[in-house]
């Protein structure tokens, strides 16, 4: 098994399909179905059902997904290491993040990483729980995750570098606000008020479905999955939202109030990692986390 074979499988992975993975290769789709073919024969199993035009990924396809992965991430590190040589001077570098350490504290390291690193180019994904960012770091699909959580992550052979601790804040509706002047209200104080809620599994939602048990009259006007749709919902007047302290600077820059809500919980941000054979680019990234931890107005 070669890593041609290995490319070839994890494109049409990743581009859904032959025909599109052809184009992203830039080879011929037959070309490219006989390289598979060659695969699934030395492998002795098939790698993808052919629906129609479609193809879905077999039992044995979803078990070569991670370790292929890994391998090519392997050989990435392995040709980075020989260029490190003479620096980071060029590569790609691949980052999961959930959707609030990527507002902060990620721009700020993005930041003093293009600063120090002008010629690697940054990819940045998206995931929406903790298991999502450690499982493509696990998998080697992405080199460096950020996840955020009620409690400090824990997870057996990642690397897990904490970096901050956002206490949630209420971003405030200003045609309801009619809290008082100051920088901090209760939990009681939502009482009577409509929100802009986050899912459930979010500490942001928690923190609502806690006040409603605590028996705090919140209405949830509006439940939001991508939470860049939150901040413009708020300026239109729909509600008040609870958010992690990282999107208060934004809301600022709009024009909006932020309140502490006491008592005060806390997300947990943590830079994620594997433990060996990362490429210069991601431990020139740690690097940068590391002085984040440090001063993180750096």
């Amino acid at each position: 098994m070669d890593t041609r074979k290995l490319k070839y499988f994890l494109a049409v992975v990743d581009h859904d399909g032959f025909n599109r993975a052809a184009e992203h290769l830039l080879i011929a789709q037959p070309s490219l179905s006989q390289t598979i073919a060659g695969l699934e024969k030395e492998l002795g199993v098939p790698l993808f059902h052919r629906i129609g035009r479609r193809a879905v990924l077999s039992d044995a396809g979803r078990e070569l997904v991670g370790p292929a992965r890994l391998v090519m991430r392997d050989l990435d590190a392995a040709q980075s290491a020989v260029q490190a040589l003479r620096g980071v001077r060029s590569g790609k570098l691949d980052i999961i993040s959930m959707p609030s350490p990527g507002i902060e504290p990620l721009t700020s390291m993005i930041a003093a990483f293009a600063k120090l690193h002008p010629s690697v180019r940054l990819n940045v994904s998206a995931a929406f729980t903790p298991e999502e960012v450690i499982d493509s770091v696990r998998s080697g699909s992405t080199e460096i995750g950020l996840a955020g959580s009620p409690s400090p992550i824990r997870v057996p052979g990642v690397n897990v570098l904490e970096l901050e601790r956002q206490p949630l804040i209420l971003i405030v509706n200003p045609e309801a606000d009619t809290f008082s002047p100051g920088q901090a209200i209760q939990r009681g104080d939502l009482d009577g008020h409509r929100i802009i809620a986050s899912q459930r599994g979010s500490l942001m939602r928690w923190l609502v479905d806690d006040a409603l048990a605590h028996g705090v009259h919140v209405e949830i006007v509006v439940e939001v999955a991508h939470r860049t749709s939150i901040l413009p919902l708020v300026l239109a007047g729909v509600g008040h939202a609870v958010m992690p302290s990282s999107w208060a600077p934004t809301a600022h820059k709009a024009g909006l109030r932020t309140l502490l809500i006491e008592p005060v919980s806390h997300l947990d941000v943590a830079i994620l990692s594997r433990k060996e054979n990362l490429t210069p680019a991601a431990r020139a990234f740690l690097d940068v986390a590391a002085r984040h931890t440090e001063d993180p107005s750096s």
